[in-house]
């Protein structure tokens, strides 16, 4: 079966998700947490590219993206970013780790494929070999 639409729509939504946490990290304003706050805009944004543009520098310079548990332990990092005050922000980390223990534990599933998104790292290191 081809989940590829499933896993675009979750990572939409992660991206989304990653964008709205971020948005959030800048209340209160603070020196920290607008440059925390901008990182995770930045990855929720290159998230959001990924389901529909590869661009040549990310397959170079983040190939974990290419792999399930890469992208798995990434989604977990940007979450834990994100755990704490207000509840905005602990939801969307929540949300975003746990999509991220899931995208861990599907690496370990050899019937579930990635999507075709995630196989084009061009054989790099975290890229899955089909």
């Amino acid at each position: 079966m081809d989940y590829s639409n499933i896993f675009r729509l979750v990572n939409l939504a992660v991206g989304g998700l990653m964008i709205l946490g971020g948005i959030g990290q800048f209340f209160p304003i603070g020196f920290q947490s607008v440059i925390v706050g901008c990182y995770v805009i930045i990855f929720g944004a290159a998230t959001l590219l990924l389901e529909f543009q590869i661009p040549p520098a990310i397959s170079r310079w983040a190939p974990f993206l290419f792999s399930f548990i890469g992208r798995g332990i990434f989604y977990i990092f940007v979450g834990s970013i994100l755990l704490h005050l207000p509840a905005i922000r602990i939801v969307a980390g929540s949300i975003i780790g746990i999509v991220g223990v899931g995208y861990v534990v599907l690496e370990y599933i050899p019937q579930i494929e990635p999507p075709q998104n995630m196989r084009d790292a061009g054989g790099e290191w975290g890229a899955e070999q089909i």
